[in-house]
Parts: structure tokens; C-alpha cells; sequence
């Protein structure tokens, strides 16, 4: 198992090769590192909040990172300040123009930066989708997406499904991980060796139509290194 100085080093190496971190958007991102049992804290500032959302993949990419607690503000330069009406109509004209969202059934509201999504859809990747399209809008400094998602399949049929998306996979280990349906929540269980493999389980899980929650409770526990 990784020291914490060593897991903090490297999730400072990860940080330092991530482009929209180190200049690609006009200036280089002010960020702090700490680490604790696996528990990861990210500080600091980013000029924007693509950047934000970087810092940390970053850090759930590094084998041995269980959690991260993420305390970064995005600090917006001046020729990406927009006042909340026009980001307001520049979230809605994007939702327009995506032909993956209903934009009949969101509706978007703006406050000092912050936008908030609503309103029903019947798949995830819908509501994920809407949030794409926003979250790169300039002077956007944080999202809240409460859009919700309607159930259209029992729950068997959604833990089948799922169950099926973790035997396709390369990266999961079907046979570590556990699935419980209760009406469109979806709780996932069991030991998994990385944060790419945890994602690609709670990613597979949010791609079955109608879930509307997923509980991740699968914990990360880094493989040891085997001596030859």
C-alpha cells in the first residue's frame, strides 16, 4: 500500500500532466495536495470550472486514491465573467441545439454563477448529457443538476441489465460486485482494485434506463505489488 507522501506525489505528477490545469486556458491552476489513508484533499483555485472537474479525474485516476475531498473555488479571469442572464441563455440555447436532450423538460435557472437544472427525463445518460452541455459555457462556476429520471423497466429488469453490462466489460470483475434494484435506486457492493474500475461499475449501473439513483458502495482496496 502507497505511503501518503507517495500517493500525494503522485496525484501532484497527475495534476502537473493535466493540460487544462497548467496554462491551456490562459493562466496555470494554483492547487494543494494532501493525502490521508487514501483519502485525497484537492485545494486551491482554477480559472474555470472544466478545470475544476479535471483536477479531479486527476486524482480518482492514481491507484490508491479510495475518496476525494475536493475544496477547489474556480476563479473566473475577466474576459470569461458573464452575468447570469447570459449564461442563462447561453445553457438554454445549448440545450436547444443537443439533439440527446428533451429541452422541453429542463428548465435552467442561474445564480451568481451557479446554474440548476430540472425537470424529468427517461435516461441517464439524458441527464448527463444536459450537464455536459452546460458545463463548459463560459462564466459557469458550478452546476446542480436536479434533473430527475423516470423509471420505465421493473427492477429485475434493470439489475439484469446491469448485471449483463458487468460481464461485457474489460475492466470490471462481475463476480466482485453486487447489485440491488429496490424501485430506480441501484446499490452497488463489493471490492474492486482501482477508481477506473469502481467508475466503469457505477457508470454501467447509471446506463440502465430508469435508474434514478445509484448508491455506490464498492470500495477500493489497491492490489499488492508481487515480487518475481
Amino acid at each position: 500500500m502507497k505511503s501518503n507522501d507517495q500517493l500525494r506525489r503522485d496525484v501532484m505528477d497527475s495534476l502537473r500532466w493535466e493540460p487544462l490545469l497548467n496554462g491551456s486556458s490562459g493562466q496555470k491552476a494554483d492547487l494543494g495536495v494532501t493525502a490521508e489513508n487514501g483519502v485525497v484533499t484537492l485545494t486551491g483555485h482554477v480559472d474555470s470550472y472544466p478545470a475544476k472537474l479535471a483536477a479531479e479525474r486527476a486524482a480518482k485516476s492514481i491507484n490508491g486514491v479510495r475518496a476525494v475531498a475536493e475544496e477547489i473555488e474556480v476563479r473566473l479571469d475577466h474576459k470569461n465573467m458573464k452575468t447570469d442572464t447570459e449564461i442563462a441563455q447561453a445553457a438554454v440555447d445549448a440545450l436547444r441545439w443537443c439533439t440527446a436532450v428533451p429541452d422541453d423538460r429542463i428548465t435552467v435557472s442561474v445564480e451568481n454563477g451557479w446554474v440548476k437544472l430540472e425537470g424529468d427525463v427517461e435516461w441517464q445518460f439524458q441527464k448527463d448529457e444536459a450537464r455536459k452541455e452546460v458545463e463548459d459555457l463560459a462564466g459557469v462556476k458550478g452546476i446542480s443538476n436536479l434533473v430527475t429520471v423516470k423509471p420505465i423497466l421493473k427492477p429485475v429488469q434493470i439489475k439484469d441489465k446491469i448485471k449483463q453490462a458487468f460481464q461485457r466489460s474489460a475492466t470490471i470483475n462481475a463476480g466482485n460486485v453486487s447489485v440491488d434494484v429496490n424501485g430506480s435506486l441501484v446499490t452497488l457492493k463489493g471490492t474492486v482494485h482501482s477508481w477506473a474500475e469502481r467508475d466503469e461499475a457505477e457508470n454501467a449501473a447509471w446506463a440502465a434506463p430508469g435508474v434514478s439513483k445509484v448508491n455506490d458502495q464498492i470500495t477500493v482496496e489497491e492490489m499488492e505489488s508481487v515480487e518475481l
